[in-house]
């Protein structure tokens, strides 16, 4: 089981994580989602997580010390950290899929101007940390890409989808046709608004029909997203 902890000053944001594919994953028991409050680590009145930063500049950051004292209660030697930024690494299906062998992953969600790098520094010496960008902009906070990137890893939990080939043949999976994005896709009815379903879809030749899509990812891909066929 894959064991999730989620670090946040605002909870109530990660409450999706119990829904839909995720939701029932839990219940099957294949993975937990535990949700923390960082204020509850804080020590003054006012529960303070925030200070300015050194050397100036716009905005606050994140305090070390209720970070450091939550996380070494939830960290042990299997422990994967993975900390949002926008200065991070970018978050991919083969990223998603490494995580999702993994037995314990704590998020940290930072808010503000971000966590104070040290806790970034000290845990590196303890334990595998991951900074990880779901994207080239910036958010008011961790808690949308802990939602995104939790999906993506559960996901790929084996058990979690009902097919699993349904994750082999994803966009960017390692299965699907050469790392391209996935083409066109059609069901019931046949004809909908004069549109008509593909007749190869409907030939029964399924050598045909995989040649199709093969066509279709490639200039689904073109049109989207050159970069993949180096354009």
């Amino acid at each position: 089981m894959l064991k999730f902890d989620v670090v946040t000053v605002f909870p109530e944001y990660l409450e999706p994580l119990k829904l839909s594919l995720m939701g029932k994953a839990i219940d099957d028991g294949l993975m937990s989602v535990d949700v923390h409050d960082l204020r509850d680590k804080t020590h003054d009145k006012h529960k303070t997580v925030d200070d300015s930063p050194y050397g100036g500049g716009p905005g606050m950051v994140m305090k070390p010390e209720p970070w450091g004292d939550m996380l070494d209660d939830l960290v042990n030697d299997e422990t994967v950290l993975i900390i949002p930024t926008p200065s991070g690494k970018q978050f991919t299906h083969s990223m998603a899929a490494n995580f999702a062998t993994k037995k314990h992953i704590i998020f940290a969600c930072g808010r503000y101007e971000g966590i104070d790098s040290r806790v970034a520094q000290h845990y590196k010496t303890r334990i595998r940390v991951e900074e990880v960008s779901i994207g080239d902009y910036v958010l008011a906070g961790g808690e949308v890409a802990v939602l995104v990137m939790v999906e993506a890893i559960a996901r790929l939990i084996p058990g979690v989808l009902g097919n699993q080939e349904s994750a082999v043949d994803d966009s960017f999976a390692l299965g699907s046709m050469e790392n391209l994005l996935e083409g066109q896709i059609y069901t019931r009815p046949p004809v909908w608004r004069d549109l008509e379903v593909p007749a190869i879809l409907t030939s029964g030749d399924h050598a045909k029909v995989a040649a199709w899509r093969h066509e279709q990812a490639v200039e689904r891909t073109r049109q989207n997203r050159p970069d993949l066929l180096g354009e």
